[in-house]
């Protein structure tokens, strides 16, 4: 086992040991420290508002492709004036941060809900240096030709979908604006060689058309609930890109809480993702992440498409704030999604431990182990993998 592996076992055991020595009450408190209402006064005048929370803390978190990183986390958690119960708490995200492989990103995904959840806005805002790992084309890409690609990236995509026919039902449409830039590249290496389109830097700008189905009922942790997300981006030069090409993702999952005394979860996920045109780099799929396929470093393996699956079972501890999931998955990444063969897909499985960080939203810290065909890996992070 590597030492950082050591390490990291070693910083959890230390984080969830300390934790089991702070009664709830002080742990109140400490949370306390970091978490701020811009609309206390107002709620004071009116309880039927909803407590606005502004939540600003050091974060230390890991991967395989970051290393550990150290920055500051916030999160924004609101309802508009007016929401009531059938309006879920929107969350507006936002981490800073700084690896030990001289790493640093800037990111935000949220997910905003207007009055009775009229319109939806979500998206990704990204900003970041990111160097990642390459180990060529294709789902038989060897270990042995791993390089490494350096390149800094800008990304902004927002969607505003509007609430149409059905309950939970969202459609509409938004932007995806992807900028790759300062790239430098392994002379002599499998990108060197092929010089794939885009290699040398790249902006991706298109519209998108996109359908949403939301009916869990927590977005940070669901316990139940159907989530299906589909977009379909055409991408010009008209619109100000670099390429022509167009992009089809989908994400659906679902959650369900059996019914024994501690409440567990079964949650079930499914992802694709297809491109064609003259893609640029960038716009490859990249297989392995610390959400889906975990045990994978991102960009194990690349091609243009990509179809992975998990399930996992979270177990809650009684009323303790303490947890544990066990999840398994598979998936692959193809040139053509209709080359799809099941004995292509490539397993991963794992186990994880889980500390409610925050009881009212049901947002945890967690700690993941996933192994893959010929690999293993680490991840601490706050929220679930889906």
């Amino acid at each position: 086992m590597k030492t950082k592996q050591y390490l990291l076992i070693k910083v959890v055991l230390l984080i969830f040991c300390t934790t089991t020595t702070i009664n709830a009450q002080d742990l109140e408190h400490l949370k306390e420290l970091f978490t701020f209402y811009p609309n206390k006064k107002a709620v004071q005048k009116d309880s039927t508002r909803y407590l606005q929370k502004f939540i600003a803390a050091p974060v230390v978190s890991f991967s395989p492709e970051t290393n550990f990183a150290f920055g500051t986390g916030a999160k924004f958690l609101f309802k508009f004036n007016g929401s009531g119960e059938e309006t879920r708490v929107s969350n507006m995200p936002m981490s800073i941060q700084y690896t030990l492989n001289n790493q640093f990103f800037v990111f935000s995904g949220f997910e905003i809900f207007t009055n009775q959840e009229k319109w939806v806005i979500e998206g990704n805002f990204l900003f970041q240096n990111y160097p990642r790992l390459f180990f060529g084309f294709g789902q038989d890409s060897p270990e042995s030709a791993e390089e490494v690609y350096e390149n800094s990236q800008f990304l902004f995509e927002p969607i505003f979908l509007k609430q149409l026919f059905i309950k939970h039902l969202f459609i509409g449409a938004g932007v995806r604006y992807n900028h790759i830039y300062s790239t430098a590249i392994e002379e002599g290496g499998i990108i060197d060689q092929l010089r794939p389109e885009g290699f040398n830097g790249s902006t991706s700008v298109g519209a998108e058309a996109a359908v949403l189905y939301d009916s869990r009922n927590n977005v940070l942790n669901a316990q139940n609930g159907w989530y299906l997300e589909f977009t379909h981006g055409e991408y010009g030069k008209i619109l100000g890109g670099t390429h022509a090409f167009d992009l089809t993702r989908f994400d659906l999952r679902h959650f369900k809480e059996l019914k024994n005394k501690s409440k567990d979860i079964i949650g079930l996920q499914l992802v694709g993702r297809t491109t064609r045109g003259n893609i640029p780099f960038s716009e490859f799929a990249f297989f392995g992440s610390s959400e889906i396929m975990r045990g994978y470093r991102e960009g194990r393996f690349v091609d243009r498409d990509m179809l992975a699956t998990q399930v996992e079972y979270r177990k809650h501890f009684g009323e303790s704030r303490f947890g544990a999931v066990a999840f398994l998955g598979t998936g692959s990444v193809y040139n053509d999604i209709t080359d799809f063969q099941f004995g292509s897909l490539k397993p991963n499985f794992g186990a994880g431990l889980r500390f409610k960080l925050d009881k009212e939203e049901n947002l945890n810290i967690r700690f993941d182990w996933g192994v893959g065909r010929g690999s293993n890996e680490f991840y601490l992070g706050i929220a679930e993998a889906f």
